[in-house]
């Protein structure tokens, strides 16, 4: 059997390395597509370097146009390639433009199409995320579930049993395989000249977030409050966006925030491993965080990972300066414990497993 791994962003080629390798160290049929939906192959290059994964075998280099002409042109190329490859099944990650458009084109083709990280929901249809996933759930034929909510939302959508499998998310293979290869290879801590546990980090990059002045003007001013009040340097890796967004409202960076350059995966890792408290509205942070036992703001007004707050690690706190503020200081109180709820670093295993059994 050949199997076809669409990604096209960062976070899709984190979680889908461990599936990689473990198709790598099986001797697999397998093939890489890329559709470059973030920047571009040459920027995420380092991504794979860090991750020790082979060079894609297909880049389509989309980059960053409008949504649906970006989706309508990943959709006629891939199209075109797993017309000439024919892979016997695809497997696409989480609930990007990458994913929507994998999955129409295998549907299309009638290839049978695996979904990692199925069922999770924001019920949030103003989201595109939230549009992605439920489409890509529904046309899907295998469906990889992280967690017990997650299934749980696939049934209560009527989705058949027998494409439903638990198997926890590969977020816990790729911390557990490299927390000990970024210590290895690089020191962020010493080049931003901080210390271990005083200090926060902070990603904000959803455009519900930097593309409305008020929201994105709402969460600079909760990180000048968290700066005054907490005392503690804050460290913002900033998309170009985000800080273009910045610019265009007239907005100024508060002092005790220091934006630096996006990080490469194994840097970022690092500097969230050794953070005292992570402000994000990126769903895969929110997962790094409750791994790596970090605890959480999530500056949106919800989340489809919902087992981070039942967890206890996570709190929602929006784009209201005052709330991101009260939310930090609740998230450092002292007593706070919770135990990980996305498995146990066996998902791409199990993932794999499945997959070679279905062509049996």
């Amino acid at each position: 059997m050949k199997i076809a791994i669409i990604l096209g962003t960062r976070p899709e080629i984190i979680k889908m390395a461990p599936i990689i390798k473990e198709l790598h160290n099986r001797e697999a049929d397998y093939f890489i597509l890329h559709t470059g939906q973030h920047y571009s192959y040459e920027m995420d290059r380092k991504f794979f370097e860090d991750l020790e994964l082979r060079e894609p075998h297909h880049n389509l280099n989309v980059g960053g146009n409008e949504y649906r002409k970006q989706v309508g042109q990943m959709i006629r190329e891939i199209i075109k390639i797993l017309g000439e490859t024919r892979p016997d099944v695809i497997l696409v990650q989480g609930d990007t433009n990458t994913v929507l458009a994998g999955a129409q084109a295998a549907n299309k083709l009638g290839i049978k199409i695996g979904h990692h990280e199925a069922g999770l929901r924001s019920h949030n249809l103003s989201m595109l995320e939230e549009t992605n996933r439920i489409i890509t759930d529904h046309i899907s034929d295998y469906l990889f579930c992280p967690t017990e909510d997650a299934r749980n939302n696939l049934r209560e959508e009527g989705i058949s049993e027998d494409k439903i499998f638990l198997t926890g998310n590969t977020v816990v293979d790729a911390l557990l395989q490299n927390i000990g290869l970024a210590d290895k290879k690089v020191n962020i801590l010493e080049k931003l000249n901080l210390s271990k546990k005083n200090y926060i980090v902070v990603t904000a990059h959803r455009a519900e977030n930097v593309d409305i002045e008020e929201r994105l003007k709402g969460i600079i001013g909760g990180l000048e409050l968290v700066g005054k009040h907490l005392k503690l340097p804050i460290i913002y890796p900033m998309h170009p966006r985000t800080m273009n967004n910045i610019k265009k409202f007239g907005l100024a960076i508060p002092e005790g925030v220091r934006v630096i350059e996006p990080l490469g995966y194994l840097e970022f890792l690092q500097l969230e491993a050794n953070a005292k408290l992570i402000i994000t509205d990126s769903g895969g942070v929110q997962e790094e965080a409750c791994v790596l036992k970090i605890p959480c703001v999530t500056v949106r007004d919800e989340t489809e990972r919902p087992e981070t707050v039942k967890a206890g690690i996570n709190i929602i706190a929006g784009a209201n300066s005052q709330r991101i503020l009260e939310a930090a200081q609740y998230m450092l109180e002292d007593g706070k414990n919770w135990i990980n709820p996305f498995g146990d670093g066996q998902a791409g295993k199990r993932i794999v497993d499945h997959l070679l059994s279905f062509f049996k």
